[in-house]
């Protein structure tokens, strides 16, 4: 059986929480079940925040509420403090993914806050996600670089890791929040990780700003990664990051692991008609390459 790696689209929230256009709850329920069809398994549908802040998941609750249980599908909500957590489990969200950030700076304008705050409000977060029987992951943002205080440290990110490790999370993610990762300092990230949190499953967020996501996804996986965060067009960015840009797409990501011999589940030309659908919705050509050029032959079978 084929290595198998787990793509999670996050589209819905990553991919639309800083798009111009503004998607009817209608529309954001139709990626979802695209995306579905296509095989996605894990999407990141929503995130429970100040809608002030981010306007464009001011329909967290609905949406979440509204969503079809379906065996085997997994809808993921980010939040941020334990009044999102109350407003996930409300709303009927089973996965949670927390959120804590390397760079006190970062730290500060995303949740007003300082970067060790962050580490102990994951840490009630997950306790919370316990007690209610929900699945909890959590991301360290900014793990590659802070476009506010430059470079973290790499001791920095492992310190945090061990902890939110130590605490219980089963899963850590790193995010390239401002996509200024190269594949070497993935490979030292994540071999890191893995020293500071032996047996934790290690997720890559990659954003790709300066057009590294591709090649940091592939560093990831041929260092033992087997999650990663993809959107569905290459749509997104982070409204507190400047000149952030979207996550690596989930189309031309998933071509990628197939025509590597890696196992998504992903059905590529579902996967297409649905990155085609949503540029139409937002009327534009998305990022993504695959629906340019096609799929290769030996794989439109």
């Amino acid at each position: 059986m084929a290595d198998f790696v787990d793509i999670m689209d996050v589209a819905p929230r990553d991919g639309l929480q800083n798009d111009p256009v503004d998607l009817s709850t209608e529309d954001k329920l139709e990626l979802i079940a695209r995306l579905v069809a296509a095989g996605l398994k894990h999407v990141e549908v929503t995130s429970f925040v100040n809608p002030k802040r981010v306007p464009r998941m001011a329909d967290a609750d609905e949406l979440s509420r509204r969503l079809p249980k379906l065996p085997g599908v997994s809808y993921v909500g980010l939040l941020m403090n334990e009044r999102g957590m109350e407003r996930a489990l409300a709303a009927g969200i089973a996965e949670i993914n927390a959120v804590t950030v390397a760079s006190d700076a970062f730290a500060a304008r995303n949740q007003n806050m300082t970067s060790e705050q962050s580490v102990d409000l994951a840490i009630a977060i997950l306790e919370a996600a316990r007690a209610a029987g929900v699945k909890a992951s959590v991301g360290i943002a900014t793990a590659f670089g802070c476009p506010f205080e430059g470079e973290v440290p790499v001791e920095r990110v492992a310190a945090i890791a061990k902890r939110l490790a130590e605490a219980g999370y089963p899963e850590i993610a790193l995010a390239d929040t401002i996509g200024v990762a190269t594949p070497g300092d993935v490979i030292e990230r994540f071999g890191a990780l893995a020293a500071a949190a032996p047996g934790v499953k290690m997720r890559g967020h990659f954003h790709n700003t300066r057009n590294t996501g591709i090649a940091n996804a592939w560093a990831a996986v041929s260092v033992g990664v087997r999650g990663l965060d993809a959107s569905l067009g290459g749509i997104g960015g982070c409204p507190f990051a400047p000149k952030a840009t979207g996550n690596i797409p989930t189309d031309d990501l998933a071509y990628m692991l197939a025509r590597s011999g890696y196992e998504t589940g992903i059905d590529l030309p579902k996967l297409v008609e649905a990155s085609t659908w949503l540029g139409e919705r937002l009327g534009r050509q998305l990022p993504a390459m695959l629906g340019r050029a096609g799929i290769f032959p030996k794989l439109a079978a």
